[in-house]
Order: C-alpha cells, then structure tokens, then sequence
C-alpha cells in the first residue's frame, strides 16, 4: 500500500480547532465541511489540496478536542495521509476509522518542503521524499489498522467482518 503525492508541510501544534473551526461542527456534509479545512492556517489549503496531498507536519499534529470532524474535513479536501512527528491519539484512532492513514516520524517536518513530491508506504513505513531522494522510516501501520483502511474505515471493515461471520454460519 503506497500513496504518492505533493506534500503541504505544516508546523507544531496543529489542534482540531485550527483543522476545522468549531463554528463548522453544525455541517453534515463532508465536501462542505472540508471547504474549512486549515482555514485559520492556510487560507489557500483547499485549493493546494484538492488533487490529493501528503501532508507531514510537526508536532502533536491533531490535539484537542475528539471531533471525528477533523480528519474527515482532511480527507475530504483532498489528504490522502498524514506523516507528522507525532500525533494525538484520538486524532489517530478517528483518521484510521475513516480510511485516513496516519503515520509518525521523529524530525519528518525538516525533512520536506511544501510540494515536494513524496511515497509513503504504509506496510513498511519508509517515506521517501522523492524531489531530494531521500529516505526516511517512520513507524509501520498495524495490521489491524492496515486492514480497516483496505476496507473503507472502521463501518465498512465491521460490515465485511459480520457477513463473513454470517456466512461461516
């Protein structure tokens, strides 16, 4: 499982406020809320997104609140994974819930300019920053996390899990 892309690079202490803005909590629809994806941030995130990024960041990338809103207004504007050095845990645990895959690297932030072209490969961990050939190594998925990612995010994974159990009936 690799993904290859441009990558946005953002610093320390992106919080789930500065991700989607409380004031955007009321929206159910994940292409609308995206539209405010890193707005405080990045006005123009959106717009650098939308062909599908790699975003690496700093430190503590996804603190706060537990609003599964943040990594799906990500997804939706266009993130296909988050490298970050590291990364709340409910950040985490809702981002691979919803087929966001995120992985952690000590210093990874230095490693890359915005719109470097990057792979991450998800079994391994190695990301490669490809615009410096470079190689870094970052810690692999779990299985587990792996296998809820193939399916879809975590409902997609528990439905496929309960037909083969009815199944096996």
């Amino acid at each position: 499982m690799k993904i290859k892309g441009k990558v946005l690079v953002y610093g320390n202490n992106v919080n789930t406020d500065l991700i989607i803005p409380g004031r955007y909590l009321v929206i159910n629809n994940p292409y609308k809320l995206a539209e405010h994806a890193m707005e405080t941030v990045d006005k123009k995130f959106l717009e650098k997104a939308r062909e599908g990024v790699i975003l690496v960041a700093g430190r503590n990338f996804g603190g706060g609140s537990s609003r599964e809103h943040a990594p799906l207004a990500l997804k939706y504007a266009g993130v296909k994974t988050i490298v970050a050095e590291s990364v709340a845990r409910i950040f985490f645990r809702n981002a691979i819930n919803l087929a966001l895959p995120v992985l952690t690297c000590q210093r990874i932030s230095k490693k890359f300019k915005s719109f470097d072209e990057a792979e991450v490969n998800l079994v391994t961990g190695e990301i490669r920053n490809i615009t410096r050939n470079e190689v870094f190594k970052a810690e692999p998925l779990s299985s587990y996390a792996l296998e809820i990612i193939k399916a879809g995010g975590l409902i997609k994974y528990l439905r496929t899990k309960r037909e083969v159990s009815k199944l096996s009936k």
